[in-house]
């Protein structure tokens, strides 16, 4: 297979996108209507409160990843802005805080550009991943006068970068084709490549790590 940059057309991209959307939000959502139907059944109102438990937490977990993923993967507004390092924290910590690996965010910036905001939530998402059997995910974040630069580093039993993810990253399909699955690091390697940067990836024993290189427009026009 070639090593030149897949392409995609807009509505293949977006279907796809689409499906790793669902695939995210289909077990808070299939947990709240078995819930609910508890609550309507009167044979079983022992179980009502225990019901309405999983309704809360269901809900919380539902309205988390909408809110994350509403930010990674939409503009919102095609509109320039800035983003809050407070705000990425805590939608980063929402979404996977319960989760098996702790996050710590080592950074002194505190905003981003918006599209390096989304790449950044993407890039967590690729390095967690990474550690499947959980660890801890430790981001860190610099700024230079030419260039921003994000270092994230997975440690945990078993980490692994899956071949797939690797190919889809640097912009090339999956021997067997994008999925739902493997279509967002080609999102995240997208993103990268639009803000004219560089990604590199490596595994060492217990340890992923990601780094992207993102050079400022000075350095960009400079070229």
């Amino acid at each position: 297979m070639s090593d030149k940059t897949s392409k995609l057309t807009p509505s293949s991209l977006a279907a796809l996108m689409c499906a790793r959307i669902c695939h995210d939000l289909v077990s808070p959502i299939g947990a709240l209507g078995a819930a609910l139907e508890v609550l309507n059944d009167e044979s079983n109102a022992d179980m009502h409160e225990d019901a309405m438990d999983l309704v809360r937490t269901s809900a919380g977990q539902a309205s988390n990843k909408l809110k994350f993923l509403r930010l990674a993967f939409g503009a919102g507004t095609s509109a320039p802005g800035m983003l809050g390092m407070g705000q990425l924290e805590t939608l980063v910590q929402d979404m996977y805080g319960a989760g098996k690996a702790s996050i710590r965010f080592e950074t002194s910036l505190t905003e981003v550009e918006k599209t390096q905001g989304r790449l950044l939530l993407n890039l967590v998402m690729v390095a967690l991943q990474s550690i499947p059997r959980g660890g801890e995910l430790v981001i860190e974040l610099t700024k230079k006068a030419d260039a921003s630069i994000y270092n994230l580093t997975a440690k945990g039993p078993k980490a692994r970068i899956y071949e797939e993810f690797q190919r889809s990253l640097t912009g090339r399909a999956p021997e067997d084709g994008f999925d739902g699955r493997t279509i967002q690091p080609f999102y995240a390697g997208m993103l990268v490549r639009e803000l004219g940067g560089r990604i590199d990836s490596s595994l060492n024993d217990e340890e992923a790590r990601f780094m992207v290189f993102l050079p400022s427009k000075q350095a960009q026009n400079a070229a």
